[in-house]
């Protein structure tokens, strides 16, 4: 069958490591966090367990692994710090800003983390505006990411085509989400994420490592 160049109804962009740089800002700061509690997570273990999750998930973890509920202040006290980080340092991804502009297809963000926690980063590194009105939490669901649930959400509240949707996502939670919700997975390597290369390629994603690429892989991507 002739392949066609696909007209997107919506891109949907994971917020965390694909609009704000904030992966290594919160691998550093979580494990403080937990450290403080008696939780010792080393960072190579904290990648593989955490990223790409909501935090209520990440908590519930902690507690399954070491055995013993955690405090219920933990996950305040993580995004306070968490925020204070982010406003003393957190940036935009390279090249995001460009990338937005020169997209010409709806655009919204559905990410694991809360509303609050987007709202900061957003802000911080101002990409909130671009959004308004169209940032979507894994607390708007019942399942969060690997579900496709918070995705076709998203759909819905834009009136897009699940079908007719690309995902940009950088995590293996993410990538599996998309991908269950019938959507185009487009996935972001970078040195934080590279070793997740393969495990992309396998699920069908299409791999790019620099923002500036994104706009043409979208305009031009066939199906």
């Amino acid at each position: 069958m002739e392949s066609f160049i696909m007209p997107w109804d919506l891109i949907i962009f994971d917020c965390d490591g694909v609009l704000v740089d904030s992966e290594p800002i919160a691998e550093r700061v979580f494990p403080q966090v937990l450290a403080e509690e008696g939780f010792e997570v080393s960072l190579d273990d904290a990648r593989s367990w955490f990223t790409g999750y909501s935090l209520q998930t990440c908590l519930k973890r902690v507690a399954e692994l070491f055995g013993r509920p955690v405090p219920g202040d933990l996950g305040q006290k993580y995004y306070d710090r968490l925020f204070e980080e982010f406003r003393k340092s957190l940036q935009p991804v390279p090249g995001i800003a460009e990338a937005l502009n020169a997209i010409p297809y709806p655009i919204c963000v559905a990410s694991s983390g809360a509303h609050e926690k987007m709202q900061v980063s957003l802000d911080v590194t101002g990409l909130l505006p671009r959004f308004a009105g169209r940032i979507f939490s894994a607390h708007d669901v019942a399942r969060g990411k690997p579900a496709p649930d918070l995705f076709v959400h998203a759909a819905q509240q834009c009136n897009a085509n699940p079908r007719r949707c690309a995902v940009v996502e950088d995590s293996i939670p993410g990538v599996t989400a998309g991908s269950a919700a019938g959507m185009t997975v487009f996935g972001f390597i970078t040195p934080f994420n590279e070793s997740l290369t393969d495990t992309f390629l396998n699920s069908g994603a299409v791999i790019f490592s620099s923002m500036k690429e994104l706009p043409e892989l979208l305009m031009h991507h066939k199906v």
